[in-house]
């Protein structure tokens, strides 16, 4: 069975996995990690209403693949009716972001941060695919380095999952960023 293959039959018991460990008490669904950026997993509709009452949202950066947000996340027309700006970096669960996306999703942060609004940037759990990406985006603002990010993140998210491949891919977006 191929990984991508695989990551789509896994999809729905690590969903509902996922709801649980919040239902429970076990993690939460989103964290703030600046005045930007909100880290979190699938914003289901209901999910998406709240953010934007109480973040007052006006970006989300989608890291899935169309067929996890089919059913119960906002579509790009609804985002929109909402007043919200969603682009899409397609990523196959836990692999990692192209450095084309990874330029591209920092640099829709950026243009949100200097029109004053959030950013709700996500994947299936919040995990890994949008954490790699957060991370980015702290490597780009405050100079930190990939670990740096990472670490600052985790204060906050404790249950992200960033492989070494991630911090890999982030060294050459902070390589590339400077050259």
């Amino acid at each position: 069975m191929s990984f991508k293959l695989s990551t789509k039959v896994a999809y729905y018991p690590t969903l509902l996995f996922n709801v649980l460990r919040e239902k429970f008490g076990v993690t939460k669904w989103y964290h703030a990690i600046d005045d930007t950026v909100i880290l979190g997993a699938l914003p289901f509709r209901n999910v998406a209403k709240k953010l934007i009452t109480e973040y007052n949202i006006k970006g989300v950066v989608s890291m899935n693949e169309l067929y996890e947000m089919k059913f119960f996340c906002p579509t790009k027309n609804e985002w929109s009716n909402m007043g919200v700006e969603q682009i899409n970096l397609p990523t196959i669960d836990y692999s990692v972001p192209s450095l084309t996306d990874i330029r591209k999703g920092v640099d829709f942060i950026n243009h949100k941060r200097d029109e004053k609004s959030t950013v709700y940037v996500h994947c299936k759990a919040g995990r890994t695919r949008s954490a790699t990406l957060v991370a980015a985006y702290l490597c780009n603002r405050y100079n930190y380095s990939p670990e740096e990010a990472v670490e600052e993140i985790r204060k906050k998210r404790s249950h992200i999952y960033v492989a070494k491949r991630h911090i890999l891919a982030l060294h050459k977006f902070v390589d590339s960023s400077h050259n």
